[in-house]
């Protein structure tokens, strides 16, 4: 199953911009690219970074142009292949982590075994 195309921009927080310099470097939006799998039911979501202390992560969602941040437990499913936990969120509404494929990636991953066949995939 396909990774989500969708991509939104995190504006910087207006405080960041008020504090940057007038003659330096402004803050720059980030680019937020949805983690769930194509075809997913309601908003879009990005993990930004980990709260190790609560066991959770934060998460840009969005649906349109309309972002907000939320501290969301990980999933709790263990890929039946092997240890490996889900990536995503508790609750998420699309398949685990292991069975989305990013197109962008499989799509570099065949020209490389066709460039270095003798060199195994990871």
């Amino acid at each position: 199953m396909n990774q989500c195309t969708a991509v939104a921009l995190l504006p910087p927080p207006e405080f960041l911009i008020r504090l940057a310099s007038a003659g330096g470097s402004r803050p720059e939006a980030g680019h937020l690219l949805c983690e769930l799998a194509a075809g997913h039911d309601g908003g879009h979501a990005m993990a930004l970074w980990d709260v190790d202390a609560n066991r959770t992560a934060v998460w840009a969602r969005w649906s349109g142009e309309r972002v907000t941040l939320a501290e969301l437990a990980w999933c709790g499913a263990i890929d039946p292949r092997g240890e490996d936990a889900c990536g995503l969120f508790a609750g998420h509404p699309s398949a685990h982590d292991w069975d989305i494929v990013d197109p962008t990636l499989a799509a570099v991953d065949v020209v490389l075994a066709r460039e270095r066949p003798e060199e195994p995939a990871e």
